[in-house]
């Protein structure tokens, strides 16, 4: 966003316009540099550290009190299980992946076009945001039955019932940030005859990228959970062939090292989509927001 309206309907740049009126230019913000080793220390050492010492004491109150597989397996079991199955729980995982990402892209969608729409007019917003907050608060397990007998194709009901679930996170998110503008930003968009179209592509999405982007880390892990869910209202049915479908069979046949190795493998996939979205919102915003550019300090 570094041009404005000039005269006659044609751009020049933001700093002209600036000095032109005579406002004064803030100072460019600081080139993003690299993280300090103590900051690496921070988010990978120290986290690996703890997660060691959780472990190590899980493996060893199991030793020590002999509890046996069927109650709690020790983590060595249940990496072996997971060495032993891979074949059955990766084809689960990837069966959960696919429906996790559909979803999280069509919330994606929806949610930014639902807060376009909310931004655009206020009567809309108003009309419709409560059934927004309705489609939040009301329990995917009791719809997701419904859902799944309403629709025939097994993958789009389960992506139906992850989206819903993951969808009010980047509506909320998305505009909330495309209203958070700054106001003498809007007034000089305003004061150069700024249509609508040029102040949302270069005033209002500029800002409202880090609202979105923390939306949307919020929704990768809710895409995973609505997921999970339908695929466990799925399997109760006879259906379904992902993680969750894996541990109601575990369950069933008391397979509790699989049951424990299937639900690390979700843990492990709610982490790395967590990691994803925050590397692409550093990507995104990293060389020019100041909310990416001081995150390092400290």
């Amino acid at each position: 966003m570094g041009e404005g309206l000039g005269e006659r309907g044609r751009w020049r740049p933001l700093s002209s316009l600036l000095h032109r009126h005579d406002h004064p230019l803030p100072s460019p913000l600081p080139s993003r540099e690299r993280e300090p080793n103590g900051v690496l220390v921070k988010r990978i050492v120290f986290p690996a550290i703890v997660a060691f010492i959780l472990l190590a004491t899980w493996q060893a109150w199991v030793t020590a009190y002999d509890i046996p597989q069927f109650l709690v397996p020790s983590p060595l079991v249940v990496v072996q299980t997971l060495i032993k199955d891979w074949s059955l729980l990766g084809a689960a995982l990837l069966v959960t992946l696919k429906v996790t990402f559909l979803a999280l892209v069509c919330s994606v969608l929806i949610g930014v076009a639902i807060a376009f729409a909310f931004v655009q007019s206020k009567w809309i917003e108003t009309a419709f945001f409560p059934y927004a907050v309705l489609l939040q608060v009301t329990p995917i397990v009791a719809i997701a039955p419904l859902i799944i007998i309403w629709v025939q194709s097994p993958t789009a009901s389960l992506v139906i019932c992850a989206t819903l679930v993951a969808l009010f996170p980047i509506i909320a998110n998305t505009t909330l940030g495309l209203r958070s503008v700054n106001r003498g930003l809007q007034s000089l968009f305003r004061m150069n005859r700024a249509t609508r179209w040029q102040t949302l592509v270069r005033l209002r999405i500029p800002s409202a990228l880090p609202y979105f982007f923390g939306g949307l880390r919020i929704s990768s892990g809710l895409a995973l959970i609505g997921a999970v869910v339908a695929e466990f209202v799925a399997g109760t049915g006879g259906t379904g062939t992902g993680l969750a479908y894996q541990i109601l069979q575990s369950g069933y046949q008391l397979n509790i090292p699989r049951m424990f190795a299937a639900l690390a493998l979700i843990t492990a996939t709610g982490v790395a989509l967590f990691a994803l979205m925050g590397t692409l919102s550093t990507w995104a915003l990293g060389s020019w927001h100041e909310s990416a550019l001081t995150q390092s300090d400290g």
